[in-house]
């Protein structure tokens, strides 16, 4: 397996997160309606001081490899598809601390904002469809449930709220922190939807919630000496889940037996050459995990 740049897009402000659209390269005939203009295209979303939607396609006219090792393709990118401001009255807007991509309806966005709100987008009509006041202090992360009605957010007041987008005159609060420490990330089980997991700012603990006992986490995953800064559960398996953190390593942990009893030690660890600060589990190729860490990005295989 070689690694290469094959594109570059100059971001003009730091970026929070990245994604690829769920659509893919899905035909424009069988995107949904109002897609033409992005269906058949792969897009490219990020967040910081806007969402931002990228087109990004292949060069044509590139030729096949060189004799610098550089690889054997090329991505072109256009200009933003689309930049889009959740400040309607401004030309400024709140900071994006994060985003997500519904995989059921890839026309639809959800962001977080340090202004306490997340706002769902159409991105084929880009337009606003809700926006709502989340939390009492930043909107740290949030994610979809599988489907496309339900989404859970964390953030600087210490608390998980899960949202259905067909009732959002409430919220449910499932999880505070006992000192209402802030809540740095979520993720959640596209396999088994009834659990979440999450961790503190500055902890060396993963909590794995089930939405269906409110308050009280399943299991807590210790195991690092250092921040944990990323979680990623199997996309294939609804039970298995990796963490990475300060202290340098990725584990892989088996909750299959975590309601009968506390789950100790990982199944499996990889001691990186420096503090791991994200990680991803490939969807499409399950046997393999990409970590970052200081200037490096290893793929690594269960």
């Amino acid at each position: 397996m070689q690694i290469y740049s094959a594109c570059e897009i100059e971001h003009p402000y730091p970026c929070t997160k990245i994604l690829w659209s769920p659509e893919g390269n899905k035909n424009a005939t069988t995107a949904a309606p109002g897609a033409s203009n992005f269906g058949g295209r792969d897009l490219l979303a990020t967040t910081g001081d806007y969402l931002r939607l990228w087109s990004v396609s292949e060069d044509n006219e590139a030729s096949g490899g060189g004799d610098d090792g550089e690889g054997t393709g090329a991505l072109t990118h256009k200009r933003e598809a689309l930049m889009i401001n959740n400040n309607r009255n401004s030309e400024y807007c709140s900071p994006l601390t994060s985003f997500d991509w519904n995989e059921c309806d890839p026309s639809m966005i959800v962001t977080s904002s340090i202004d306490t709100t997340c706002t769902i987008w159409d991105i084929h009509t880009q337009t606003v469809k809700t926006q709502v006041i989340a939390h009492d202090k930043e909107v740290f992360d949030l994610a979809f449930s599988r489907g496309t009605d339900v989404f859970a957010s964390v953030g600087a007041d210490g608390s998980v709220r899960l949202f259905d987008l067909r009732s959002l005159e409430h919220s449910t609060i499932i999880y505070d922190t006992p000192n209402l420490e802030p809540l740095l990330r979520l993720e959640w089980n596209k396999q088994d939807p009834n659990y979440l997991a999450t961790f503190k700012v500055d902890s060396q603990s993963t909590i794995i919630l089930d939405i269906r006992v409110p308050c009280q986490p399943v299991t807590i995953l210790g195991g690092h000496s250092g921040c944990v800064n990323a979680v990623a559960w199997a996309p294939h398996s609804s039970c298995h889940i990796c963490t990475a953190a300060d202290d340098s390593h990725a584990l892989i942990w088996d909750l299959s037996q975590m309601s009968k009893r506390p789950v100790e030690d990982p199944i499996l660890a990889y001691n990186a050459e420096g503090e791991v600060n994200n990680l991803q589990w490939s969807s499409s190729q399950p046997d393999w995990v990409s970590i970052a860490f200081a200037d490096k990005l290893q793929i690594l295989r269960v």
